[in-house]
């Protein structure tokens, strides 16, 4: 174990990361092999961190074990150098499964040997930036840069891409000077002319799976007060395809309208047995929005009757995600409310000759064709007597059961009505051994509380039969049951077995860990509710199963937290400079916009000292082409403070890392030339912890085998959390609450995390001032 935890270690791995490494033994085994391999080419020394990164890349994504030497001497050879490379490799021997591959067309396919020289890429970018000219006069920094990056890579495949990146920041630089005040305003929105309301409505077809309206994205209020959704009106029951009309279906649709006034009536029906996550936000907005938007009421209701799962954490949790996410229940309601109504209906389901009880044990009654029970035509009179005796305790659990006599869409024959469970109920403590099931529960909860719409997830479709079979049968008030797309996300699970095997094993610390999509864990991240509903809006209502990535949903949050997280200035790796030519006892005040776009939002004050502290990114003792912060040839300007520094001595420690700079420093209508970037810095800051965050899992679909064949619990990205516990944060920050928010300039957007003490702050990196492209 030690032998294996110190070879990883010599590969660049941290401790913490080599731990989690050997707990995963296939992995463990592969990356062993892999090093050997490359000790084989460089020897022990050989194996710097760069060529670790990409062995323990490989290990990790391989598929196919036998052509690990193939790829292990490719990156010890140094043919293969950067992830790109790689990724490329991988996907080639997963294309390529048979023996041999040819060596040519692989080396072609994964750019080895190809050396893309800073000339290239500098004549590559002023290629894009002269198509692109006339628009970039006249846009400015307003101009798509992404655009100017997807053209100068796709033109040079194998360039670094930040090299990329600084040569056409450079370039547009030349081109259009520095920003000025009016690059920094919001860009005015376009005022469309209206159109006629009968071209305005927005059309099923035109709400696309990835969450784009065609046109302008519109909320989801708007999606549901137009035609995206086809629904009956209320009372009209009868006009949606596959509703059953009875001889008295229209006398309680009478009484119904009575009762209800014509209103719209939805609920949210969740089980109180886990937490909610991202997609429970979609059927969240969905039925609590389209409530609202049509001056209806949304009931939340408890589906209360599996006891042995039901907790109080659970009921609390749900009701208080519910509130954050800006809803407020018309009625707080139970499945359990209503046990002495669902029993007595239950009662006369078999009087009615349509339910019986049955001594068919669970495993007889598993899958699709389980056989006839002999029980099934037994006097109605027996069942009811032997009902009655569930109901008292006289039998064992899974000894009797009472079934409803239907078949449904999936050939399920009977479904169980009620089943007997000696286990205490959260609400009704002892009072019931005997509960109701989803399929005989659900619709006449409905029916009981007169809910116009039943909206579903899709899975339902196959129950819908069943709801309306049930409610005629019974002779009662019949909803309608309308089925939409889940809402899944890409590189998570939100299975509540598969989140308490993460917590139970340690990979996550609870429900509420920010690496999650449960709606805690994102609350505790610093996801604002309000995004969270614009990215519901956005992914919209489709019958189709919309599987997103988790970018769409981080696009909306900055878009949030753009407008409403005042700015502060943080170093994460602070690097101490002082400047010579102030005074010891200078202190300085600096007013910070809190909005830099709109100053009349306020603003906030720091010190600003002879010692101050900026990243340790910031600085280079070597200058290297397209770098535009602080070197020794190189001076920068600090933000806000007016001032530009300059590099007078690199004080280093015995083993050669800078631990300090000596500066002076001109104010920046003094300086010579304008500084080609200004940089945050702190004075006088407070220590915080802070926690970034990347994607849990390593693959798109952690719980599909065929992609990851070891299951999700071995598919954990171990660069997933990592501590900062000696970051700075400017002292503006000091009174902050928990869960509040901030922009933590050219860093990142961040909240405070409720672990957070009055003597030691800890912030949550919620996402980064923009996507990167280079997530895996």
């Amino acid at each position: 174990m030690a032998d294996s935890l110190t070879l990883f270690t010599s590969i660049g791995l941290t401790e913490q990361k080599a731990k989690e490494t050997l707990k995963n033994e296939g992995l463990s085994s592969i990356l062993k092999d892999a090093i050997a391999q490359a000790h084989q080419v460089h020897g022990a020394a050989g194996v710097d961190k760069a060529m670790g990164t990409l062995l323990y890349t490989m290990a990790s994504r391989l598929k196919d074990v036998k052509r690990l030497t193939f790829l292990a001497e490719y990156i010890a050879q140094r043919k293969i150098n950067t992830e790109l490379q790689l990724a490329a490799a991988l996907d080639f021997v997963k294309n390529h499964p048979q023996d041999p591959i040819k060596q040519n067309e692989f080396e072609s396919a994964c750019g080895v040997g190809v050396v893309v020289t800073p000339e290239q890429i500098e004549d590559a970018v002023e290629v894009v930036i002269k198509k692109y000219k006339e628009e970039l006069l006249k846009e400015r920094y307003r101009f798509n840069m992404g655009l100017l990056m997807g053209e100068a890579r796709a033109a040079l495949r194998w360039a670094d891409g930040k090299i990329i990146k600084n040569e056409v920041d450079m370039q547009v630089l030349h081109l259009l000077g520095p920003k000025t005040e009016a690059d920094l305003e919001k860009k005015p929105k376009v005022q469309k002319t209206k159109a006629p309301e009968s071209e305005a409505k927005v059309k099923k077809e035109d709400l696309a799976v990835n969450g784009d309206v065609k046109g302008e994205c519109k909320s989801l209020m708007e999606q549901l007060r137009g035609e995206a959704l086809k629904f009956h009106k209320p009372g009209e029951n009868y006009t949606t395809e596959g509703y059953v009309v009875t001889p008295n279906t229209m006398n309680l649709l009478k009484q119904h309208l009575e009762l209800t006034g014509g209103q719209i009536r939805t609920r949210f029906p969740p089980e109180p047995n886990g937490i909610l996550h991202i997609g429970h936000a979609k059927a969240i907005n969905f039925n609590f929005g389209y409530a609202k938007a049509n001056d209806g009421i949304c009931f939340l209701r408890y589906d209360d009757t599996n006891p042995e799962k039901e907790e109080e954490k659970y009921f609390t949790g749900i009701r208080d995600m519910v509130e954050w996410l800006g809803y407020k229940p018309y009625a707080v309601t139970h499945a359990s409310d209503n046990f002495q109504c669902l029993f007595d209906l239950a009662a006369d389901l078999i009087r009615r000759g349509h339910a019986y009880v049955c001594h068919q044990r669970g495993e007889e009654l598993k899958g699709h064709n389980p056989p006839p029970s002999p029980w099934r035509d037994r006097p109605f009179e027996e069942s009811l007597v032997l009902f009655e005796r569930m109901r008292r305790g006289l039998f064992a659990e899974g000894e009797a059961t009472l079934r409803m006599k239907m078949v449904m869409e999936d050939g399920k024959l009977d479904p169980v009505a009620y089943r007997i469970k000696y286990t205490a109920h959260h609400r009704t403590g002892d009072a019931w051994c005997i509960y109701p099931t989803y399929d005989y529960t659900h619709c006449l909860c409905d029916s009981i509380e007169h809910i116009t719409h039943s909206l579903c997830t899709k899975e339902f479709q196959a129950r819908r039969s069943s709801y309306f079979w049930l409610c005629n049968a019974l002779d009662v008030y019949c909803p309608v049951q309308w089925e939409y797309g889940r809402l899944n996300l890409t590189y998570t699970v939100v299975s509540k077995r598969k989140i308490i095997r993460l917590v139970e094993t340690g990979k996550v610390r609870d429900w509420d860990d920010p690496r999650l999509f449960t709606l805690t864990a994102l609350r505790r991240r610093g996801f604002p509710a309000e995004a969270i509903n614009n990215f519901c809006a956005r992914v919209g209502v489709t019958v189709a199963q919309a599987t997103i990535e988790p970018h769409l949903l981080e696009s909306c949050v900055r878009e949030v937290l753009n407008d409403s997280a005042p700015r502060a200035m943080a170093v994460l790796e602070p690097l101490k400079v002082t400047i010579t030519n102030l005074p010891d006892d200078t202190q300085m005040d600096v007013h910070v916009p809190d909005f830099p776009a709109n100053e009349a939002m306020g603003s906030h004050v720091v010190p600003f000292t002879r010692t101050i502290f900026i990243e340790q990114s910031d600085f280079r003792e070597v200058m290297e082409k397209g770098y535009k912060r602080l070197t020794p040839d190189q001076p920068v300007g600090l933000r806000h403070a007016g001032y530009v520094v300059s590099v007078q001595r690199v004080i280093k420690d015995s083993e050669g890392k800078v631990v300090e700079l000596e500066v002076t420093c001109c104010s920046s209508s003094e300086a010579p030339e304008k500084p080609k970037a200004f940089i945050q810095w702190v004075s006088k800051p407070l220590k915080c912890e802070v926690r970034l965050y990347e994607r849990l899992f390593l693959h798109k679909n952690p719980e599909d085998l065929s992609e990851v064949p070891g299951g999700f619990l071995s598919d954990i990205n171990l660069n997933s959390l990592q501590v900062i516990d000696s970051a700075l944060v400017d002292s503006s920050v000091r009174g902050a609450k928990v869960f509040d928010k901030f922009q933590f300039e050219r860093v990142g957007y961040f909240s405070l995390d409720p672990d957070s003490t009055a003597d030691k702050l800890v912030f949550n990196r919620t996402v980064t001032l923009k996507e990167d492209p280079g997530k895996i």
